[in-house]
């Protein structure tokens, strides 16, 4: 993860952006005063964490994620065919 001051994130925007989103790079723009901080990802990094946030947020879902990861380590998955639909 990577600090810039909001100086140089004004001053140096495009790098900052080129970054994050080259880079996966997690960026915190710091600030002097009291009005705090501020995070700059991009846009898949956010979109990943959201999406995560969602399947893991109800607990049905959550719990059949934790089975079926097990159960994949544990070597008990099979390949399926996609079926397309036309």
């Amino acid at each position: 993860m990577k600090v810039v001051t909001y100086s140089h994130a004004r001053n140096a925007l495009k790098s900052v952006l080129d970054g994050v989103v080259n880079d996966a790079e997690v960026t915190i723009i710091s600030r002097r005063d009291a009005e705090g901080d501020a995070v700059v990802m991009s846009l898949d990094n956010y979109n990943s964490i959201m999406e995560t946030l969602h399947l893991t947020g109800n607990p049905a879902n959550a719990a059949a994620l934790a089975r079926a990861i097990a159960q994949d380590k544990a070597g008990l998955s099979q390949p399926r065919n996609l079926i397309l639909n036309e």
